[in-house]
C-alpha cells in the first residue's frame, strides 16, 4: 500500500520563492565544481564557500517565516551573508580556484538573487507604496 506524501504547508509556500531558487541554483553550481578544485582550497576557501551558501539559504528561508516586526532586520542579515558569499567566490575566482564561466555562472545567480533582496527590503520598508495604483 502506498502512502501519499504531502508537502508540509510551509514548504508549499516556499515553492516558488526566487531569491530561494536563486541560491539553491547557485549552490548546486557550486556543488559541481568543487570536487575540481585543488584539494589545498577544497578544504579551506571550498568549505567556507559552501557553508556560507548554506548560511544564506537558512536565514533566507528563516527570513520568510519572521514576525513582521522583525522581518526586515533578518531581510538585511541575509543581504549581509550574501555579500560575504559573493566576495568569498570572487577570491576563489581571482585566486584561480575556479574558472571564468564558472564565476560568471554563480555571480549571475547570485546578483539576480541580490537584487531580489534589495526589493524586498524596499517593500518592507515601504509598505505604503507595495500596492499604490499606477
Amino acid at each position: 500500500m502506498l502512502i501519499a506524501m504531502q508537502k508540509p504547508a510551509s514548504t508549499l509556500s516556499l515553492v516558488n520563492s526566487s531569491i530561494l531558487q536563486c541560491i539553491k541554483e547557485g549552490y548546486l553550481l557550486w556543488l559541481s565544481i568543487v570536487p575540481h578544485i585543488a584539494k589545498s582550497t577544497r578544504y579551506t576557501l571550498g568549505v567556507r564557500i559552501e557553508n556560507t551558501f548554506l548560511d544564506v539559504l537558512e536565514k533566507t528561508y528563516t527570513a520568510y517565516f519572521t514576525r513582521k516586526e522583525t522581518k526586515s532586520e533578518k531581510v538585511a542579515e541575509c543581504i549581509r551573508t550574501l555579500d560575504i558569499l559573493k566576495y568569498l567566490i570572487s577570491v576563489a575566482w581571482e585566486g584561480k580556484c575556479i574558472g571564468n564561466k564558472q564565476f560568471e555562472d554563480i555571480a549571475l545567480k547570485l546578483e539576480e538573487a541580490g537584487r531580489r533582496f534589495g526589493a524586498w527590503k524596499k517593500s518592507l520598508e515601504n509598505p505604503e507604496k507595495k500596492n499604490r495604483a499606477v
